[in-house]
């Protein structure tokens, strides 16, 4: 699936070269040229990741990844820093402060698209296109087809993208708010109780194949995926 990926940069040459490779590899790619319109980005909407300059008018990109780390809401967000500084305490600062890679300019773009490729395959596994399977239940995301014990299974657009999130982040449990920023990624315009709604229609379509039973309810906390059912 696409990934959204915001690139934070001011220099406008490299922000498009980084941004027209990115959408050549599929992703959606947004665009910031301070870190202050990109912390507006971010509270609006989570990006699956975000490539970073260091060097950026007004708030540095160190500051910007800081604050990104030390909010509950934004501390999972992926993120690479792509920057002129090339020293080895920059590079330590830069993955200290909580950078999933660090990548010095001049860049190569397809190490670039490599880079991005992998850190959304750690850390962001709803954003890829690999094919998950547990306990019998199979999605793949580039057919965009489920199947249950080998039977297919019918899902809407959004039920889809539960499932898929869910599947890859099995054993965690997550609350309404972050499933709210993570599937539909506009928090603040939908109600908490979408989320139950869709969770019901989830386990509608998945009790066909008895795989229902894998999305436990935990009380006063949210929801989890389990393969242990």
């Amino acid at each position: 699936m696409p990934a959204t990926i915001l690139v934070v940069e001011d220099e406008p040459a490299i922000q498009e070269l980084v941004v027209c490779n990115l959408e050549l590899a599929g992703h959606r790619a947004l665009r910031a040229h301070s870190a202050e319109q990109a912390l507006e980005m971010v509270r609006a909407a989570l990006p699956d990741l975000v490539v970073l300059d260091w060097m950026l008018p007004g708030m540095s990109g160190l500051e910007f990844a800081r604050r990104l780390r030390a909010d509950r809401r934004t501390q999972r967000v992926p993120l690479i820093m792509l920057t002129a500084r090339a020293d080895e305490q920059d590079k330590l600062a830069g993955l200290e402060t909580g950078a999933d890679d660090y990548l010095t300019k001049p860049f190569s773009p397809r190490e670039l698209n490599a880079r991005v490729k992998a850190v959304l395959r750690r850390r962001a596994p709803q954003a890829t296109d690999d094919t998950v399977e547990i306990s019998g239940l199979k999605l793949d995301p580039a057919s965009y087809a489920v199947t249950g014990g080998g039977a297919p299974l019918a899902l809407g657009p959004t039920d889809f993208r539960l499932l898929h999130f869910l599947m890859t982040h099995a054993g965690r449990v997550y609350a309404r708010a972050e499933l709210l920023d993570q599937v539909w990624g506009e928090r603040a315009l939908l109600e908490e109780r979408t989320v139950d709604v869709h969770i019901r229609r989830l386990r509608k379509a998945l009790a066909r194949s008895g795989h229902d039973r894998l999305i436990h309810t935990v009380r006063g906390a949210g929801y989890r995926f389990s393969a242990d059912g």
